[in-house]
Formats: C-alpha cells, sequence, structure tokens
C-alpha cells in the first residue's frame, strides 16, 4: 500500500499539470481517479487562476485503460450505466474545459487512457509512445468519446480500423493520422510541454476558450450555423479587456498580457 495520490495535482503560475499516478497498475483508471479528475476539472471551469492543463502519466506510462479489476463498490452501484455517467461527466467536462487541454504522452495509452489524451486539445508524444483502442479484445465497445473522437480526427474508414481491429499503433502512425500533434525525444518533452503550456497560458483566456468551443462545435454544424456562432463569440471577445490590450500593445510595440478580465476593468 503507499499513501501516494492516484492523481497527482501540481500548479505552477497559471498552469495545472494532472498527473496519473497508478505506476504499479500503468495508470489505469479507477472510480478514485475518475473522482479526483471530475474535482480538479471542476476547479479549472469554475476558477480563473488556471489557464492551460497538461494531462500526463508516471514513471513513462500515459494510461492503460480502465482498470478491470477495480472492484470496489461494485455491490453499491451493480448498474453499469451509473458508473458510466460518471465517466462521461469528466469526459465531457475535459471536452468543455474553456483553457487548453496538452497530453503528455509516454509509454502506452490504452483504450479510456488514449481517448482521454484525444480528448485534450493537444498530444505530444514521445517517439516510445504506443497507441490501441483496446477495447474489442475485451467484448466492449467503444467508451470515453472515442466513436465521437476517431471519425473526426482520422475518417470513419481509419476509425473502423483502429476499432475493430484494435491494433496497437506506434507515435510515428499515430502522427501521420492527425492523432498526435508533436513527437519530441522523451529527454525533450518535458522542456518542450512546458513551454507550450507557459505560451497557452499567456493567451487570451476568452478568446481561446472561444475559439475552442468553436472548433469543437465547427465540424457537426453547417456553414451558416458556423458563422452565426463565430458573430456571437465575436461579440463576446469584443466586449472583454483583452481586445483593448491587445490593440495596445500592437500600437505600443510590446507583448500583450492577458488577463480574460471582462469589459475594460481588470
Amino acid at each position: 500500500m503507499t499513501d501516494e495520490p492516484v492523481l497527482r495535482t501540481e500548479q505552477v503560475g497559471a498552469v495545472l499539470t494532472l498527473t496519473l499516478n497508478r505506476p504499479h497498475r500503468k495508470n489505469a483508471l479507477t472510480r478514485e481517479v475518475w473522482a479526483g479528475l471530475r474535482a480538479e476539472f471542476h476547479r479549472v471551469a469554475h476558477g480563473r487562476d488556471i489557464r492551460a492543463v497538461v494531462l500526463t502519466g508516471a514513471d513513462g506510462t500515459f494510461c492503460s485503460g480502465a482498470d478491470i479489476s477495480d472492484t470496489a463498490g461494485m455491490d453499491e452501484f451493480p448498474d453499469p450505466s451509473r458508473e458510466l455517467r460518471v465517466i462521461n461527466e469528466v469526459v465531457q467536462q475535459l471536452h468543455d474545459l474553456p483553457v487548453p487541454t496538452v497530453a503528455k504522452v509516454r509509454g502506452v495509452a490504452a483504450g479510456a487512457g488514449w481517448n482521454l489524451a484525444l480528448g485534450c486539445d493537444l498530444v505530444v508524444a514521445t517517439p516510445d509512445a504506443r497507441f490501441c483502442q483496446i477495447f474489442s479484445r475485451r467484448a466492449l465497445s467503444l467508451d470515453c468519446g472515442g466513436s465521437w473522437l476517431l471519425p473526426k480526427l482520422v475518417g470513419l474508414q481509419q476509425a473502423k480500423r483502429l476499432a475493430l481491429l484494435a491494433d496497437m499503433i506506434g507515435a510515428e502512425e499515430a502522427h501521420s493520422l492527425g492523432l498526435v500533434t508533436w513527437i519530441q525525444p522523451d529527454e525533450a518533452v518535458d522542456k518542450f510541454v512546458d513551454e507550450l503550456a507557459v505560451r497557452l497560458a499567456a493567451g487570451p483566456p476568452l478568446a481561446l476558450a472561444q475559439t475552442k468551443a468553436l472548433l469543437n462545435d465547427g465540424t457537426d454544424r453547417t456553414m451558416r450555423e458556423a458563422l452565426a456562432n463565430e458573430a456571437r463569440a465575436q461579440t463576446i471577445n469584443l466586449s472583454g479587456a483583452d481586445v483593448i490590450e491587445a490593440f495596445a500593445a500592437f500600437a505600443e510595440k510590446r507583448e500583450p498580457v492577458f488577463t480574460g478580465a471582462w469589459g475594460t476593468g481588470g
């Protein structure tokens, strides 16, 4: 037994790093991990001090998926649909977070673990990273948003290939399919992600939140609906203090300092 938390949290400036911390089980997901993620995502969504989130795993592994040995509480919740509602809430929270999210993937990302990574806005992987939609090997179908994410990222045919065959693919193939944003050497990935997260956290919070929502929703909208959503989002942006700061910084030939404040005040 260990006193280590199953989800480590570290905040440096405006960047929150969440580390799945069950290395003895390849960071497999349990009810306790899901509960921790739900609490942290709620804190991010309802606060103003965190402006970027990094999701990663401890000891060289991202996440091997759901821990199928986690039977605690089964007598209390015999209906799997109730448990899945909790999981789905967390996945939706991640998707809806108003701040940019980055998955830093070392080692294996399988099943629900891979779909958590895909639910992030950007994915940075090391060359040794491996990915698998392992569900069919367990006589299960896709969950944690995989049925929605995969076709949008790789197209229907490749999504079916990944899901039906449950093949393990490497970082290079995942990158070529658009499932990984960057590949970085193991010794460089931490610095790369740290600098990326700081850069994202320094962006205009209101505008980034609107842009993220527009892109998430855009693939399911007609052009007319997308234009209406863009107009709504831009109106919100123009009501924020960051636009004034951006124009002032441009005029003064300096870097802007964004706060996400509403109106003209701080």
